[in-house]
């Protein structure tokens, strides 16, 4: 990409300027720089690290001092092997080696000339590279710290706006190439003209200017372009400005941005006696990547890490805490409704796939593993014992493998369960009436009305607390125990469907069925006894199957689905893109819906390879006279695409996670 070859070819420089930034900033883009700056003192630090430079420039020629000016920015330019030019009249030259000793690496004295500036700016990166071992771990830092940057370049031939893909993402734009228009009808109204006037008046100057702007979905946000041209192309870093970043700036741990161990404590004993649940993520043998690449490549990829992370909660969570608290250790805070034990595995979920996900180092592809420890609080807990807990999850979910995610509960028990006691405990929870039924709202990708539930499973175990369908359906396919589990489900689920009030009478249900049902003599009859007595209508049951049930002998799959829609019932893949995904099956089963797999449906938003493959599934579907169904949807972003391609229906978080059955009610009254 033509940003990719630019940011490989010049260097970024932050300036910070009371009086003079957009002088500098020019003055180093002759010199051969990419200038990000900045007039306010107390953002510089978070400007510097979110600007992805290495070399920092403090403009000390109107006075301000040296700890008003230089102190805040030493600890981020230090963390992140960096340089740090002071820029002083000559009259002032004897205040040069107290700046020296504060933290600066540079000087430069004023009136200077281009040679002078673009000598020092050269001995600055050099001391960049000799920090990072050499020139080529410098520039593999730097392009992993780019690899999450936002930027844009507008293309000289073709009026073409090329965005960073990162950049794309956060304005919830189809594509990273897009027309200008595209890009100024994402602002307010109001913005726009003042937009417009100031690039017309910057391209006329050919100086460096900046703009900002708010975006209507982002209360609380400002968005700022520092504007350039580069050989007649107008280009543009761009950062956010949130209200966070005017926090007490002591509160920062300045290698990522994220807030410090002891900004983290501090916000938990705030909420000491609320509704409070901790995560805490680390990193698995980062010191062995530090090892291959050098220790300044590893401190860059860790501000990649924390993007990420500030990226997924902001998806998942809004207002959350997060935080850095050693090391390759982070914590995310959740209270209020999100604190629940299921919206915290959801997103520790998220953030282990966001973690393993590859970075890029220009001619290296990272791989990292991600562990998370969850604690919920008790009422008694203070941060510091919150965190404890959660650290004791974190050391189980290290030991324990599988997906890396452990629990620990408000009551001290921790959720590494063990699966020979939950065989035995499952014999005795249908009894004892400690399997119950949550319904997950399904909606119209057009509507926010619900148009149908499907009905899950939840075993609410006395000493490990709420577990999913996931533990239930495992601990019961071991047991040989999965026909009376679902049976059970299937007559619960309609028994309460079909005590609905007359307005949830347009609601359809789905139900699961497994390949153990399936494979059992009479399970049609069976089934068709079981709706009937609960009086629930066939023409609002729809019959969801895992792939893996119908694979084995699809013949034998199409005479069951042909009997079940000929009763009156609907008939669903569920899951689909979990197990084989043979698209060529498909035409041999008589089908109402297919329900994409949350994983699949999640691929919509990530590389343009995943999109293609969604894409691909979506239209084969349609074209066989399906209705599609997509789950696990989290985002707005993923259910705009997924819409995009035609996607018919949603569930997810993005909307709602399982409900009871008086909360679904009130749900639908709700409107």
């Amino acid at each position: 990409m033509i940003a990719d070859q630019a940011a490989d070819g010049q260097r970024s420089l932050f300036i910070l300027s009371p009086g003079d930034r957009d002088g500098l900033c020019h003055a180093a883009q002759a010199a051969g720089w990419r200038a990000i700056g900045a007039r306010r003192a107390r953002e510089a630090p978070q400007r510097y690290l979110r600007s992805e430079a290495q070399v920092a420039l403090v403009d000390m020629r109107l006075g301000g001092g040296e700890a008003k000016l230089l102190a805040p920015l030493v600890p981020a330019m230090e963390a992140g092997g960096g340089a740090l030019i002071v820029l002083v009249d000559q009259a002032d030259e004897a205040i040069i080696p107290d700046l020296l000793d504060a933290g600066a690496t540079h000087f430069l004295t004023a009136p200077y000339s281009e040679a002078s500036l673009r000598a020092v700016l050269a001995s600055a990166q050099r001391l960049v590279e000799r920090l990072g071992g050499g020139a080529s771990h410098s520039q593999r830092a730097q392009r992993i710290r780019r690899g999450d940057a936002l930027y844009w370049e507008l293309g000289r031939t073709d009026s073409v706006l090329r965005l960073s893909e990162s950049l794309a993402r956060h304005l919830d734009l189809p594509s990273a190439r897009i027309h200008p228009a595209a890009m100024i009808r994402r602002l307010p109204r109001a913005e726009r003209r003042a937009v417009l006037t100031a690039l017309r008046a910057m391209m006329r100057a050919g100086r460096p200017a900046a703009l900002a702007h708010d975006l209507p979905d982002r209360p609380g946000n400002r968005l700022v372009h520092h504007l350039r041209v580069e050989d007649g192309v107008v280009a543009a870093d761009v950062e956010w400005l949130s209200d966070a970043q005017e926090r007490d700036l002591a509160s920062r741990d300045y290698l990522t941005g994220l807030r410090s161990r002891q900004a983290a404590l501090d916000w938990l004993d705030r909420r000491t006696g609320l509704a409070t649940t901790a995560i805490l993520l680390s990193i698995s043998q980062f010191e062995r990547m530090n090892a291959a690449y050098g220790q300044v490549v590893g401190d860059a990829l860790l501000g990649r890490i924390a993007r990420r992370i500030e990226r997924m909660v902001d998806d998942v969570a809004p207002g959350a805490m997060v935080a850095r608290i050693t090391g390759t250790e982070f914590l995310v805070g959740l209270t209020g409704e999100v604190a629940g034990s299921d919206r915290a595995t959801f997103l520790a979920r998220q953030l282990i796939a966001a973690i393993g996900r590859p970075f890029s180092a220009g001619d290296h592809l990272i791989r990292l593993i991600a562990r998370c420890g969850i604690a919920q609080a008790r009422s008694e807990d203070d941060a510091t014992h919150l965190l404890r807990r959660a650290g004791t999850a974190l050391a189980d979910a290290r030991q324990a493998g599988g997906e890396g995610i452990r629990i620990l509960s408000a009551d001290r028990h921790s959720r590494q369960v063990d699966p020979d006691q939950l065989e035995t405990d499952l014999r005795l929870a249908l009894d004892r009436g400690e399997i119950g039924i949550v319904f997950q709202p399904q909606y119209p990708v057009d509507s926010e009305v619900i148009s149908g539930v499907e009905a899950l499973a939840r075993w609410n175990h006395p000493q490990y607390g709420p577990l999913g369908a996931g533990i239930l359906f495992a601990t019961a396919e071991r047991s040989d125990y999965m026909l009376p589990l679902s049976a059970h489900i299937q007559v619960e689920a309609l028994r309460q469907a079909a005590a609905w009030p007359r307005a949830l009478s347009a609601l359809r249900l789905s139900i699961n069925v497994t390949a153990a049902d399936i494979a059992q003599p009479g399970f049609m009859s069976g089934l068709l006894a079981i709706v009937d007595r609960s009086g629930f209508p066939r023409s609002r049951l729809t019959v969801e199957i895992t792939e893996s049930g119908l694979i084995e002998d699809v013949d034998a799959a199409a005479a069951l689905l042909t009997a079940l829609r000929s009763e009156g019932l609907a008939v669903a893949i569920d899951d689909f893109g979990t197990g084989y995904s043979s698209l060529a099956y498909l035409k041999s089963l008589p089908l109402d819906y297919l329900k994409i797999d949350s994983g699949l449906a999640q691929d919509i938003a990530g590389t343009a390879r995943d999109r293609i493959v969604v894409r691909g599934v979506i239209h084969m579907a349609k074209s066989l006279g399906l209705k599609v169904v997509a789950e696990g949807v989290e985002t707005q972003q993923q259910l705009d695409l997924l819409s995009r391609e035609g996607c018919d229906y949603y569930q997810g978080f993005l909307r709602s996670a399982g409900v009871s059955s008086a909360e679904l009610v009130a749900l639908v009254l709700a409107g």
